[in-house]
């Protein structure tokens, strides 16, 4: 049965490589989404310490600052162990025309930095330098490779939210899992270059640390009712939202992603039937020819539906396969800065669910055709002509 099966697929090599390929490619873009979906929306924390970071900003938009003297405001709050400014500097560094130039660029306390992302591994060395002089910057070690960046380097940046340049020294390279491609320099050295305007009153965001993970959603009612009735309402978040909340700016991804999955599951349920309806017609005397010598209807049914389930899943383990390459592509190139970038692959889940969905499409779409070809009479299969 199995052989039969198998030389059946190969019979019309050029029908079904194209629908191979078809049913390839959308199951590649549709693994792509799925881990998308996951990555965004279903990972989670990475680990204790992440789940213990929140993030406090505008309530309107991440775009809108908040006062600067929030900060102590939050450190008072019961439950918050430290806390830190988390400033968005944006700006050039050399070519602003040039993606390779386009980093993270954040505004941070050096003295309280290490407390609230532990994960961060800077020597001791490099450390008490930035600590200590204020026009000092470190990088991340992806970053310092990429751009060929070392210690003692003058990093220039020219600032276009903020009307200064920064002229800053490289004095560390860190590592941190959870945060990539990013260059971090102290916030009094930008408060400093901005004293005398209004901005110099304005934060982006608040990092805050809460002591227990039991205290995190205490932390986050408490901190936006303190500033709810304020002329800066404050929205407090997790890490993992937060980075969302700059993708979120190209509308509503859930739904997006949503509708992108569903559109690629029809084409393929199309794709799918289409082909094996035309694949049973033609056969339609075989099938007339089997039942006279002695196959039963579910042997006819049995050889029809493996055939879609061989094509369909095997192309869209092809898809899937090729889908977790452009995913270590995405992850290796994109922005650093968005956390759920770093998450992206395609794990036993993702791959698992679409494998199913690549089968229940097959069958699916091979159910009809299949049932109304093993329930044709012999006399009126044989007598058929295409």
């Amino acid at each position: 049965m199995v052989l039969l099966i198998l030389k059946n697929c190969w019979r019309t090599r050029r029908r079904t490589i194209l629908t191979f390929l078809s049913i390839g490619v959308s199951f590649c873009l549709l693994g792509v989404v799925i881990a998308l979906y996951r990555a965004m929306f279903l990972a989670g924390n990475s680990g204790d310490a992440q789940a213990l970071r929140l993030y406090v900003h505008n309530k309107v938009s991440l775009a809108q600052a908040i006062p600067v003297s929030y900060g102590q405001k939050l450190a008072d709050l019961p439950g918050v162990r430290n806390i830190t400014i988390w400033q968005w500097f944006g700006g050039s560094y050399k070519d602003p025309n040039d993606q390779k130039y386009f980093f993270a660029r954040y505004g941070v306390d050096p003295a309280r930095l290490f407390d609230i992302r532990s994960e961060m591994r800077l020597p001791v060395a490099e450390r008490q330098s930035f600590q200590k002089l204020r026009t000092a910057c470190i990088v991340d070690h992806k970053l310092a490779s990429r751009l060929g960046m070392k210690i003692g380097d003058r990093v220039t940046l020219v600032g276009d939210i903020f009307p200064v340049t920064l002229d800053l020294t490289l004095v560390g390279i860190y590592d941190d899992p959870d945060q990539s491609e990013a260059l971090l320099f102290n916030d009094d050295y930008l408060r400093e270059s901005i004293r005398g305007t209004n901005m110099a009153d304005q934060a982006g965001a608040f990092l805050v640390q809460a002591n227990s993970k039991e205290d995190v959603d205490r932390v986050i009612e408490e901190s936006d009712q303190l500033f709810a009735n304020s002329a800066f309402p404050t929205k407090t978040e997790t890490e993992s939202a937060y980075a969302l909340g700059f993708v979120s700016f190209l509308g509503n991804l859930k739904l997006f992603l949503v509708a992108i999955a569903g559109a690629v599951s029809f084409t393929i349920l199309l794709v799918s039937a289409n082909t094996i309806a035309m694949s049973v017609r033609e056969r339609t005397r075989e099938v007339g020819i089997l039942k006279t010598l002695g196959f039963d209807q579910g042997a006819i049914l049995t050889i029809i539906l493996g055939e879609a389930l061989f094509i369909g899943v095997t192309g869209g383990v092809a898809g899937v396969l090729f889908a977790g390459g452009l995913c270590r592509i995405v992850q290796q190139n994109g922005p650093g800065f968005i956390d759920a970038l770093q998450k992206l692959s395609i794990t036993s889940g993702v791959l698992l669910s679409s494998l199913a969905l690549a089968a229940v499409i097959a069958l699916g779409s091979a159910w009809l055709p299949a049932w109304k070809a093993c329930r044709t009479p012999i006399l009126e299969a044989l007598r058929f002509v295409d």
